[in-house]
């Protein structure tokens, strides 16, 4: 963490200089280094300021070191509360191939040269925070259990950012789902039919995330922009 947001403070202060922007920084812990000093991943200080923030610059998370603690005290719980608390449901996680490095890849240049995809990741809901939650023994033995639970609501909200963004780009949009097998997708995949409705334009696609995995890898540029759920987007 401190390692990756040192670096990039570097470059966001060379943008400001570049564009002669004046951006007030302040600094917060979070994760381990705040567990380390404050006995909670993420300290009602750091959570005020990022409230207050326009923005927030954050690195990666965790670390063996914090493997062993107990569980709502490890570094990525801070991460997952942070989310939480702010509302941040909507992950956008571009992937862009810039032509100097189409060599560099482990797939063929002709494969990825021009990759431009964006894949929405719902962030706040899903298995990640579903309840009930954790381990217990049935019958002699131990059993761990987590819910993956989406209301429509949660869904119409990511769906509707997935298909703004799909129109401000190639129209195109890919809802990754496992609708065969989970309920609970099959009520997103439902509801991302209903959305469509508002957006004629776009023209909207189901897959199977297995599916979906495979298709990345063999023929990526087929894709637009993808959305699924906190699960399949990780």
């Amino acid at each position: 963490g401190p390692e990756i947001v040192g670096e990039a403070v570097k470059v966001l202060n060379a943008v400001c200089q570049r564009f002669d922007l004046e951006i007030e920084q302040d600094e917060a812990l979070v994760g381990g280094a705040a567990y380390d000093a404050e006995g909670d991943p993420l300290p009602e200080g750091t959570l005020d300021k990022a409230r207050a923030a326009d923005a927030i610059l954050f690195g990666s998370i965790g670390g063996p070191k914090w493997d062993a603690i107990e569980r709502d005290k490890r570094p990525e719980r801070g991460l997952l509360r942070l989310r939480s608390s702010l509302n941040l449901f909507a992950n956008l996680r571009p992937a862009i191939l810039f032509p100097q490095l189409a060599d560099a890849s482990s797939l063929k240049p002709e494969i990825v040269s021009g990759l431009d995809i964006l894949i929405v990741r719902e962030l706040t809901g899903g298995i990640y925070f579903g309840q009930p939650r954790g381990i217990r023994e049935e019958n002699g033995e131990r059993v761990g259990f987590n819910t993956d639970v989406y209301n429509e609501s949660e869904i119409r909200r990511i769906g509707r950012v997935a298909f703004e963004l799909a129109m401000a780009r190639g129209k195109r949009l890919c809802s990754v789902d496992k609708a065969n097998v989970l309920e609970v997708t099959e009520l997103w995949k439902e509801i991302i039919n209903d959305l469509s409705k508002e957006y004629p334009d776009v023209d909207v696609s189901h897959m199977y995330v297995d599916n979906a995995a495979m298709q990345l890898v063999r023929a990526p540029k087929q894709f637009d922009v993808l959305v699924t759920g906190n699960l399949f987007g990780d």
